[in-house]
């Protein structure tokens, strides 16, 4: 097992009508700042019944609507500039992981310092963490699982072109509400979305090389076979409160620290994805899963230890020869997508090979040339990848 450090201080409030937690978790005179995005937190009434609770104890609320997927740079420095008018000092996600990564950001960017005027410097490509020593205190009710940022420090956020991973210790949620009620009434599409966002988070974290971390292993597989049990049956059966509760706690289990703490981790697939993101306007869970089963036949044998153990543990295939089973083993995660209702090929998405250039292109100018838990994917590996995703 590698070294690690783990803390994750977030405070998780889980189960039906949660909500009524917010007056004891929001400091009682607090000026609070509600975030959410494209107006779905209006039509279910969800924005409502979080501006009641924060209103017991005579606290004063705003509210910024209009996050997008992809939260844009432009947009979250509009709510900068009302935290700062209206010296808020509390903010409130009310969202999925955009509107959850975008307050981040706010969190980040809304205190006075050496930053001040030059916010867009925040978003460098690359960094191990934001180079700021304060930000606000935030919290976040989860509608959407999917991301995990409701109990993590990373965001996603888009400096006008590019999307860069922005990381900071400071903006941890010190809480996370999650009430399965809360994303019964999401469309198809985003809960299988999010499956499959899930599903690849964990993965990974999980399908790199053996590092005798037992324990992460089994809280890995424990995910993932959660995940297929329940996946397809959420879909189709919203309000089973049962089934849409597990997807909700595996979407923040799945990335919270634990399963990667002592393990090595990949995000290949993820960077590619954030480029037919940024490029093409893919939702990030159908780019993840178009472009996953390549990243594995391409990197089979790198990853050939743990896509065997990922082959018997998880779908039980244990007769035929190495290449066989781990072969197997990619179909059968492809038929778990299929079963979501999400394609696995980049032509289902629209991406061909004239295509490629471009994309390659822009992994090299972000930096993306020595990806993968082993930092041995060069630029010609990620063309291999796009070339077995067709």
């Amino acid at each position: 097992m590698l070294n690690f450090s783990f803390h994750n201080p977030t405070r998780i409030v889980f189960g039906k009508g949660q909500l009524q937690e917010l007056d004891t978790l929001v400091p009682s005179d607090a000026r609070v700042l509600v975030t959410y995005g494209g107006g779905s937190a209006k039509r279910t009434g969800v924005l409502d019944r979080v501006k009641r609770e924060l209103a017991k104890s005579g606290r004063v609320v705003f509210e910024f609507g209009g996050v997008e997927p992809n939260p844009q740079f432009a947009t979250l420095m509009k709510a900068v500039e009302i935290v700062r008018k209206e010296n808020v000092d509390f903010l409130l996600a009310v969202g999925g992981g955009s509107v959850m990564d975008g307050v981040k950001f706010i969190a980040l960017a809304a205190r006075p310092g050496e930053f001040m005027g030059r916010e867009l410097e925040l978003l460098k490509p690359g960094r191990p963490q934001v180079p700021v020593d304060t930000a606000l205190p935030l919290g976040t009710v989860v509608t959407l699982p999917a991301t995990g940022s409701e109990m993590n420090c990373g965001a996603v956020i888009s400096n006008g072109e590019d999307k860069v991973v922005i990381k900071s210790p400071l903006v941890f949620p010190r809480f996370s509400i999650l009430d399965p009620e809360l994303t019964f009434t999401l469309p198809e599409k985003q809960v299988a979305n999010g499956v499959v966002d899930t599903f690849v988070h964990v993965v990974e974290q999980y399908m790199t090389y053996p590092v005798e971390g037992r324990l992460q292993d089994r809280f890995a597989e424990g995910i993932l076979h959660t995940l297929i049990e329940v996946g397809g049956k959420t879909i189709n059966e919203p309000a089973d409160y049962d089934a849409r509760a597990n997807l909700v706690w595996c979407a923040t289990m799945g990335l919270n620290g634990l399963i990667g703490a002592g393990a090595p981790q990949d995000w290949a697939t993820h960077m590619i994805s954030h480029e037919l993101t940024a490029l093409h306007g893919v939702p990030h869970g159908r780019g993840l899963a178009a472009i996953l089963p390549g990243v594995w036949r391409v990197r089979k044998e790198q990853k050939g230890a743990k896509l065997l153990q990922y082959a018997e543990r998880i779908w039980n295939i244990v007769d035929g020869s190495d290449d066989e089973r781990i072969e197997q083993a990619i179909l059968k995660t492809e038929e778990f997508f299929h079963g979501l209702g999400v394609k696995t090929r980049l032509s289902d998405l629209g991406i061909g090979e004239e295509h490629f250039d471009a994309i390659v292109a822009s992994l090299e100018k972000h930096g993306m040339t020595a990806l993968s838990e082993r930092g041995d994917m060069t630029p010609e590996v990620s063309r291999q990848v796009l070339q077995a995703s067709r």
